[in-house]
């Protein structure tokens, strides 16, 4: 294997904060949620287009009608999450709106129970059953602060959803087609939903404050092109699972980026529900083994 330009465990920790930074520059944008999740994706579109047309375009011949119809559907999938996610972060807080959405894996383990038949271990349910009382603890703290950040909650909660139905169906396409071309035809069907849901619901599409603009930017440029990309390039060097616990670590750095920048503090039942929704998924997603193994590179750092 190729020596990586840098170490992998440096690039997922640039990773983790890139797509940390989502939700500041969501609640920092001037637009109603359905425009900032039009515009990241057309961004990401116009800037991945001159890569895919030069490299990829002829891979578009490969796909079956089976792919398109399933890169349609995740597509979808994928704008609604983004529309419910961004909605959920007018009405509660940063923190408990990125946890409740890395509830993903616990959405997953359904999916693939219902659609899959794949079987649940006894591992997996205790693991549910911590996550879910975190969730549940965060959820009961917010409602005592107000109906609003507890409705809050229940849209992250269905983003989480929406983008587990997006992993799904893209993993069925991803097993056959290149990550450029999935990607390209995902965020393009995704583009389009969301123009159309603009123009149903009478969003505006502008005129927008530079400022905004520059939002819309870095949306596409740092959690869309980069942090996902570049755990995209680390797996090839680490485990998923390595990069599956890094990724939990994104409501501690989307907390302290909300703490600094609009002064959100968390209260006693983000704190443990937060602490217990990671412990949770850790205990899902941890190989005892692989863990042993990962903690020993790092002290070789």
């Amino acid at each position: 294997m190729e020596k990586p330009f840098m170490h992998p465990y440096i690039v997922i920790f640039i990773g983790v904060l890139s797509v940390s930074a989502s939700a500041i520059f969501v609640k920092l944008a001037d637009a109603e949620s359905g425009a900032i999740a039009f515009y990241r994706m057309l961004l990401s579109v116009l800037i991945m287009a001159p890569l895919f047309f030069a490299k990829y375009l002829h891979e578009l011949k490969s796909l079956t009608s089976r792919d398109w119809l399933f890169s349609t559907i995740a597509g979808i999938f994928l704008a609604f999450h983004f529309i419910l996610w961004f909605e959920s972060l007018r009405f509660t807080s940063v923190a408990s709106s990125t946890v409740l959405v890395t509830l993903q894996p616990l959405f997953a383990i359904a999916g693939t129970y219902f659609f899959f038949k794949e079987k649940i271990v006894g591992k997996t349910i205790i693991a549910g059953i911590i996550a879910i009382s975190g969730s549940v603890l965060i959820s009961w703290g917010d409602l005592q602060v107000g109906g609003t950040a507890f409705y809050g909650d229940l849209l992250a909660l269905a983003a989480c959803a929406l983008v587990t139905g997006y992993m799904l169906f893209g993993q069925d396409v991803r097993s056959r087609v290149g990550l450029t071309t999935y990607t390209m035809v995902v965020y393009t069907v995704s583009t389009i939903t969301l123009g159309l849901y603009m123009i149903i619901k009478g969003e505006s599409f502008g005129p927008y404050e530079p400022k905004t603009w520059m939002w819309f930017m870095l949306l596409a440029l740092i959690p869309n092109l980069l942090g996902h990309n570049l755990f995209n390039w680390a797996v090839k060097y680490v485990s998923v699972n390595a990069i599956s616990i890094a990724i939990l670590f994104e409501p501690i750095g989307a907390s302290i980026l909300a703490y600094l920048v609009f002064k959100e503090a968390l209260i006693s039942t983000q704190y443990i529900g937060g602490a217990i929704v990671i412990l949770g998924i850790l205990l899902y997603v941890v190989d005892g083994k692989k863990l042993i193994q990962a903690i020993k590179r790092l002290k070789r750092l």
